[in-house]
């Protein structure tokens, strides 16, 4: 197989500090050679080149926190679909949720989607398995055997693990293979079938509200149990002030604690719910918070105590969304989107894009004890190319997702992804 010759891109690496021109020798899907200096005529003429000038030329991102819908909800999305949204937003891997139906809570789940991954033959997925049997908070599900299988986290995300005992029991349990826990972090009864943030607007709107405290009470008791334990847990989708808090605290205590935080959460609040005229793709769980809780996120982004951006990538169809505000079913799509809007946060001063990349790519990997995040010498050539300063406007029918969930239709966007490659293979072009 001739080798791949990826040029005169500005490379940003995080893993080994390296941002400036670099020239990527490719071969048999790794990484072969990483030079300042050009590679010679000879070279080149037999070689398959991509010129990557004016561009940014970053580890494949991944994320942490997708729903991939398949297998049961295929109408939804699929893992083709998904996977292949995915390249197009320069993701080359994510980790799929396990609220599929039925739910991945055994081996036979997991080896399905990693099936299916391996036929679609896109971004790579890491399958996530249920912390319960059926997501019901009742029986700890088969952790061990899950394991073997191929899961890399553990997590019953979309619902909380309000029983504590069982808490304790996975924080205990998952430390004999050392993977981490992720919670969704909720108080069934303090956000007591609220639609949107509890504030001035929702107070405006006639809408029940959720208050922060439904999240941050949900996450006191959880760093508890993991004080108690010294387990690994990871908290999904912070969204308020009062978490990033919390957090910063436990890590100060050194336990082992990672989160992540959306691109929603740190670019929309409760404002746009009024502002759209309650359109039902601004409903989302944790909610939009308020302006406060957002500029808290970013600095927990920009100093170290929220270690990942991930999507949350949910798709739903019009059946679940074309509703009223407070019957339409929670969550939009963000794979194609996340990394314009973190762009948007460099320009804005929130964080330098070393860090913004860091975010995308070591940080998730530590996070979860994942493979990739880094261009080295031997490693696998999964890479993201892309023009910083591109606009676009976001046109939901040339969406590679199934569902249009998205509350930034119609909205200018700058920074694009131009190709993804895995494994050395370009599986996404905007080039023609």
């Amino acid at each position: 197989m001739s080798e791949t010759l990826l040029i005169n891109g500005r490379v940003i690496d995080p893993a080994s500090k390296t941002d400036g021109v670099r020239h990527i020798a490719i071969k048999d899907g790794r990484i072969t050679e990483l030079s300042q200096s050009p590679f010679d005529a000879k070279r080149l003429s037999q070689a398959t080149v991509i010129d990557a000038a004016g561009k940014l030329v970053l580890p494949g991102l991944v994320d942490l926190h997708v729903h991939l819908r398949e297998p049961g909800e295929e109408y939804k999305e699929t893992i083709v679909s998904g996977t292949g949204a995915a390249l197009a937003g320069g993701f080359t891997a994510v980790v799929s949720m396990p609220n599929t139906k039925p739910v991945n809570d055994c081996a036979s789940i997991t080896e399905y989607i990693l099936k299916r991954a391996g036929e679609a033959g896109k971004a790579r997925v890491h399958p996530a398995g249920a912390i319960s049997k059926g997501q019901k908070g009742e029986e700890l599900a088969e952790i061990g055997e899950m394991v073997s299988a191929g899961c890399k986290v553990f997590t019953d995300d979309g619902k909380p693990v309000t029983n504590a005992k069982l808490m304790r029991r996975v924080l205990e349990y998952a430390q004999a293979f050392d993977v981490p826990v992720m919670v969704h972090e909720e108080d069934p009864q303090l956000a007591g079938g609220g639609a949107m943030h509890e504030g001035t607007v929702s107070t405006k709107l006639g809408l029940r509200g959720i208050p922060a405290l439904a999240e941050t009470t949900m996450l006191a008791r959880d760093l508890g149990l993991l004080e108690l334990t010294r387990g690994r847990l990871h908290v999904a989708h912070v969204s308020c002030a009062g978490s990033v808090e919390l957090i910063r605290q436990a890590k100060a205590k050194g336990l082992r604690v990672t989160a992540e935080a959306t691109p929603h959460h740190f670019t929309l609040t409760d404002q746009l719910v009024d502002e759209s005229c309650y359109d039902t793709n601004t409903r989302v769980n944790p909610p939009l918070r308020a302006e406060s809780d957002r500029k808290a996120v970013l600095q927990g982004l920009a100093d170290g105590t929220l270690d990942a951006i991930a999507t949350d990538h949910a798709p739903h169809s019009p059946i679940e969304k074309d509703l009223e505000y407070d019957r339409a079913a929670c969550g939009l799509i963000g794979l194609e989107t996340a990394l314009p809007l973190a762009l948007a946060q460099v320009r804005a001063g929130a964080f330098d894009l070393m860090r913004m990349v860091e975010l995308f790519t070591t940080g998730p990997c530590r996070a979860l004890s994942l493979p990739g995040g880094a261009l080295a010498v031997g490693a696998e050539a999964d890479i993201a190319i892309v023009a910083q300063d591109e606009e676009w406007v976001v046109d939901v029918a040339k969406l590679r997702s199934k569902s249009r969930n998205t509350p930034f239709a119609g909205r200018k966007m700058q920074g694009r992804v131009k190709k993804t490659l895995v494994g050395g293979k370009v599986l996404f072009s905007d080039e023609g």
